[in-house]
């Protein structure tokens, strides 16, 4: 076997699974999940439709750089959405969802050969990254949380060694799980330090399309440009359809950027055998081209958003986030896995306790991020959403008499 498998840790539905295993819900509560980040909006029937329609291309292997036309619907997407030009045949490859173009593309780019190498991620952060770090064999450096600005990631406070020994980078835009956005100082910062030390920037983006404000959120693609780096030196953009359209199960995303790592990428997932199907190309290119359907998919959410996130700020320590479809809750009392399991056992209400999403880290204050705050996504409907809510209230206010008093 693997060695480096046994580096790998358990993932953080399948710890809580574990943390849950003695617990049976009250059965008189409905159960509602807003644990996992699953959109479950309905599907668009423009997709739906596409799927149908290109059922022919079953009878044909399809090639991994993608067929022509998605590639340019793909980058006429980005041109209308960041105002960048992509070159459709050297700047643009569709993957199989941005989960498994995160983990391979740390395969193409890392060279554990090197004494030390490093993958810098943040912490909290989506599982993925860690675990292409360690099954190539690097080490991962995890950048400090800063809880005044939303627990986003405090570059800064990485030193300059550990920068010195990083070869990849990973950056989450909309943040999972706090929806934080990094404005262009930010990636301004990045790119100096990519340029300086020579690392690989890889932007996850795949919640770009969910946000609250009246401003899209900056993508990196946008920021190079704004930023007089049209090359896109060192950057590759990874996001997917599955939240933008409602479609986890298709599987269709697209890597962009850096002309020289996606011919490598390209390279690795020949052998790697990762060609998107014919038919779910078809459907995404019918995805990337149209508009309407990722507009009322955004304002059902922020329907919800307006109304749980009041609900549930009578008792928690919540705010609506820039992006992104989680709420990253602090809980009274501190501990966020005897509040999870509590909620669960008494309500039949699934949330993830934050300490699963993250790592602690002696020296970071605090040390595990994710400590005393649990991650809720509201992807269900309104109705559930909200039911689910009533029932946080209810439990939170019976777990903390005296701030139910102070309410009354």
């Amino acid at each position: 076997m693997n060695p480096l498998l046994a580096r790998l840790h358990p993932y953080p539905f399948e710890r809580w699974r574990e943390l849950t295993r003695d617990i049976t819900p009250d059965p008189a509560f409905k159960p509602v999940s807003l644990g996992i980040g699953e959109p479950r909006h309905a599907t668009p029937a423009l997709i739906e439709d596409a799927l149908l329609r290109g059922l022919p291309a079953l009878s044909s292997y399809p090639a991994t750089a993608g067929e022509p036309a998605l590639r340019e619907a793909i980058a006429g997407w980005v041109q209308r959405r960041y105002a960048v030009t992509l070159d459709a045949a050297t700047q643009v490859l569709p993957v199989n969802g941005s989960r498994e173009a995160l983990f391979a593309l740390a395969q193409t780019v890392l060279d554990p050969t090197k004494p030390g190498a490093l993958v810098v991620c943040p912490n909290p952060f989506y599982q993925i990254y860690e675990g292409a770090a360690l099954l190539a064999g690097c080490d991962v450096a995890y950048v400090p949380s800063d809880p005044a600005r939303n627990f986003a990631a405090d570059w800064a406070a990485v030193p300059e060694s550990t920068w010195a020994r990083t070869q990849l980078l990973y950056v989450c835009s909309p943040g999972n799980p706090t929806g934080a956005v990094m404005p262009l100082s930010e990636w301004q910062q990045l790119f100096a330090l990519s340029d300086r030390f020579g690392f690989v920037i890889a932007s996850d983006e795949c919640y770009s399309e969910i946000y609250f404000r009246d401003e899209a959120p900056l993508g990196s693609l946008q920021a190079a440009k704004a930023l007089g780096r049209d090359d896109f030196r060192r950057l590759v953009a990874l996001t997917s359809l599955s939240k933008r359209s409602n479609v986890p199960g298709l599987r269709s995303g697209f890597v962009a950027g850096d002309r020289d790592i996606l011919k490598a990428f390209l390279l690795y997932r020949t052998y790697h055998g990762s060609a998107m199907g014919g038919l779910v190309q078809r459907a995404s290119i019918a995805a990337w081209n149209d508009e309407a359907h990722v507009v009322a998919n955004r304002e059902l959410y922020r329907t919800k958003f307006a109304q749980v996130t009041p609900l549930l700020a009578q008792v928690l320590d919540v705010q609506l986030p820039d992006a992104a479809f989680y709420l990253w809750a602090a809980v009274p009392g501190g501990d966020e896995i005897a509040y999870a399991r509590g909620l669960l056992a008494q309500y039949n209400v699934q949330v993830l306790p934050g300490s699963l999403l993250a790592r602690a880290v002696p020296g970071h204050q605090p040390p595990n991020p994710g400590c005393g705050r649990i991650r809720m996504a509201l992807v269900a409907t309104v109705d559930e959403c909200l039911e689910a809510a009533r029932r946080i209230v209810r439990y939170t206010q019976e777990r903390t008499p005296q701030r139910t008093e102070s309410l009354a």
